[in-house]
């Protein structure tokens, strides 16, 4: 692979909006992809995007911004995607998109997309006929908001591929990111999907008035949860130790930043699963890939006692105090 490739970012939210800000530290031009035309003619304008993390600063000259979908793509050897999971078949089915299976996708979804109950990078193998070894994915711990203001923050890129990896760590590399690689792309991809229903569940355990101590029990019980079924779909030695596992599940799961522990914590609260996503009228990633993953799991019948609380209080509506007691007597 030649070490000149263009990159695009598929988007328009804060993780897209981050992303960009990134890449604009190292390379010369983003081509930037996003589907609401008068976010996109403010961007060009005003240099912020004004729905999503305003603080960012854009320098223009290294901006190609257009809402023409095949235009991105043909103007980008690879696509880094961070539409939320949740929109993913509504941006893409339906669209005739010439060369994909030719580009090199990094994705930045955390979540199954719930049309086909795939992860994204089944979704872009078997939907779109991208190999498996062009297909990567970015993993934190990294919230959108600490991009921002310019805190240190790591990455991990997982591809089959080496070199892919490489050279996408080197192009979100700067002075407040650190970025590493990792060959583990089914299971980092599982991890980061996961880490936001536990990070409901953290949420809603705060919610109900459980403390510190209750939550380090949960998160440490979910890192085991986690391992067990990551190491059933796809089994290869990994340490669920570092940043990329352990690391994205514990700042998910206690970050201010963290929506999904901010829907949890509303649902603790007495809020019901609609009103609280309407009161954050942001995307919590993890309520959908509740469902998915309890979908997935029958396959597996992995042993998954918080996912399961989790899926039960957000789609079966079993009360959440009534549940979480019942978890907490699960849990060591």
């Amino acid at each position: 692979m030649e070490f000149n490739q263009k990159i695009g970012v598929l988007g328009g939210g804060s993780w897209a909006t981050a992303i960009v800000k990134i890449l604009t530290e190292n390379l010369d031009t983003v081509n930037w992809w996003m589907r609401d035309k008068k976010c996109a003619d403010h961007i060009k304008k005003h240099h912020h995007n004004p729905r999503y993390i305003q603080s960012i600063e854009f320098e223009p000259t290294k901006l190609n911004i257009d809402t023409d979908l095949q235009k991105i793509v043909d103007e980008s050897d690879i696509l880094i995607v961070a539409v939320p999971s949740a929109f993913l078949a509504q941006a893409f089915d339906g669209i005739e998109i010439q060369g994909i299976e030719d580009k090199i996708i990094i994705s930045a979804i955390k979540g199954v997309i719930p049309e086909y109950n795939q992860i994204p990078a089944e979704y872009f193998n078997i939907n779109f006929n991208v190999p498996w070894d062009k297909i990567g994915m970015i993993a934190g711990p990294c919230h959108a908001e600490e991009v921002a203001m310019e805190r240190l923050s790591y990455l991990t890129i997982a591809c089959r591929d080496e070199e892919i990896a490489t050279y996408v760590a080197k192009a979100m590399s700067c002075r407040y990111i650190n970025t590493s690689t990792s060959d583990d792309l089914l299971g980092t991809e599982l991890s980061a999907i996961l880490k936001n229903v536990y990070a409901i569940a953290s949420g809603i355990c705060h919610g109900l008035g459980y403390g510190d101590n209750f939550q380090a029990v949960l998160i440490s019980s979910a890192i085991r949860e986690t391992k067990t079924f990551i190491d059933s779909v796809h089994g290869i030695d990994r340490d669920v130790k570092s940043s990329a596992y352990l690391g994205d599940l514990l700042v998910t799961a206690y970050s201010q930043f963290s929506r999904n522990r901010n829907f949890g914590s509303m649902v603790g609260k007495g809020y019901s699963v609609r009103s609280a996503q309407i009161e954050m009228n942001m995307v919590a990633e993890g309520y959908y890939a509740a469902k998915g993953i309890h979908e997935i799991n029958k396959k597996f019948k992995v042993n998954m006692p918080i996912v399961d609380a989790v899926y039960n209080i957000l789609y079966e509506k079993i009360s959440p105090i009534m549940e979480m007691r019942l978890l907490a007597g699960k849990l060591s």
